[in-house]
């Protein structure tokens, strides 16, 4: 499921004032023949040449020829499978998807196909990649919508914040799980997910984050310490919530991999006012994962850095674009870096695997958004089912790709 960019419009503005060319594809005798084929249907050199100009404009980090021919890869299995089911897209559906994903940079299509053209993407490429994930959001939900019953104690677990007098502060106490997914092994990341998500208890959920878990937290069991429920992103909440001490969530997908987490106890005190959150944070691009002067570089970061403020100076003779200063709303930002920031002190750290990129990651700042309005607006029951029911087919979702990936049948020229 494809999520929309925070500020898109501005960042498709500023990369396009200064683009650089995007690196070329392999060199072939025809640029519009297969280089790769999944499951018998192919792509072109030309379709990878046009998916890394598209993800540059998005400003998208890692090994981009990597990424997009994942991406392309992942495409080709989403329509293969609405093929097998007959399912397919009319002009005017199209058209809709089309808009609706400009709309998020505040353009209409026709504006945001012109911002495309002047980074060399085809509106063609656009229509492709749009039109993938709208037969994909069909295929699941015709193949999964009748498996998905959220029954009222679901609600009003999910509605716990709003409905229940419990107090401002309340903390919960988690473990997590991250299971890597590198490109190629999500249905392995996935599987061994559904392993975590099983487990009933602390020790059995302990035991596993020490045998399968990336996280630093591994060494401890996967145990995290208290945590105010404000700093958990918003999308999470709701799942920390609908668990009861000692039951493990689904496994969520998460950028390059898979996390399951555990509740292991809640302090309530009276009402919650789930507060949405500004982060101000830093991300120091380290350099290829795994790179032994990569790891020494994060040495070096973590050694001599207690602000971000510090970073500037460390950074120091590096391209301007390695250290990054970025602020959004918690809820808006993508799912790897709004988890981690949500259990970080200000000034405290930690690395990710961003694409093929290990990035130091730092919070900076952390404040209360401007409430809209003089009152919140009540929950609805209504809109609360649907969220749950949106999480649940997303799990899916993934679970299903995965499983295709795991078929198919992809060979490269």
């Amino acid at each position: 499921m494809t999520r929309p960019l925070p500020l898109l419009a501005t960042t498709l503005a500023l990369t396009l004032a200064a683009l650089a060319p995007a690196p070329a594809p392999a060199q072939s005798a025809n640029p519009f023949a297969p280089v790769i084929l999944v499951n018998d249907l192919g792509i072109t050199g030309y379709e990878i040449d046009q998916r890394m100009k598209f993800m540059t404009l998005l400003r998208q980090p890692g090994d981009l020829r990597k990424e997009a021919e994942k991406g392309l890869i992942e495409d080709r299995l989403r329509i293969g499978e609405a093929k097998r089911m007959g399912i397919t897209l009319n002009k005017e559906g199209l058209a809709q998807g089309m808009a609706e994903f400009a709309s998020r940079a505040n353009l209409s299509t026709e504006q945001f196909l012109a911002e495309l053209a002047k980074g060399g993407v085809e509106a063609q490429t656009f229509r492709d990649f749009v039109e993938a994930g709208m037969l994909w959001r069909e295929v699941v939900k015709q193949k999964y919508a009748q498996k998905v019953r959220v029954s009222d104690a679901d609600i009003d677990r999910a509605l716990l914040l709003e409905t229940q007098a419990r107090g401002q502060g309340t903390r919960v106490l988690i473990s997590e799980i991250i299971v890597p997914a590198p490109p190629g092994r999500e249905a392995e990341a996935m599987a061994a997910a559904k392993r975590a998500s099983a487990a009933s208890g602390d020790g059995s959920f302990g035991a596993l984050a020490r045998e399968i878990s990336a996280a630093p937290s591994a060494e401890r069991g996967g145990r995290l310490d208290w945590m105010d429920l404000d700093n958990l992103p918003p999308q999470l909440r709701p799942v920390i919530l609908g668990l009861k001490p000692g039951q493990a969530s689904a496994p969520l997908a998460i950028p390059n991999a898979v996390a399951v987490f555990m509740l292991r106890g809640i302090d309530d005190k009276g009402n919650v006012k789930n507060t949405p959150q500004q982060l101000d944070y830093a991300r120091f691009i380290a350099g290829p994962a795994g790179a032994p002067e990569t790891s020494a570089l994060i040495a070096t970061l973590k050694a001599g850095a207690d602000r971000c403020d510090d970073l500037y100076g460390l950074a120091k003779g590096l391209p301007a674009e390695r250290l990054l200063r970025e602020s959004g709303a918690q809820g808006a930002l993508p799912a790897d870096l709004s988890l981690a920031l949500g259990a970080m002190d200000i000034g405290e750290s930690t690395v990710l695997q961003r694409g093929a990129n290990a990035e130091l990651v730092m919070l900076c700042a952390r404040s209360a958004l401007p409430a809209e309005g003089t009152e919140a607006a009540k929950p609805d029951r209504n809109q609360v089912a649907q969220n749950l029911t949106n999480q649940a087919l997303n799990a899916y979702a993934d679970a299903d790709l995965a499983d295709l990936m795991a078929q198919a049948v992809i060979t490269r020229k």
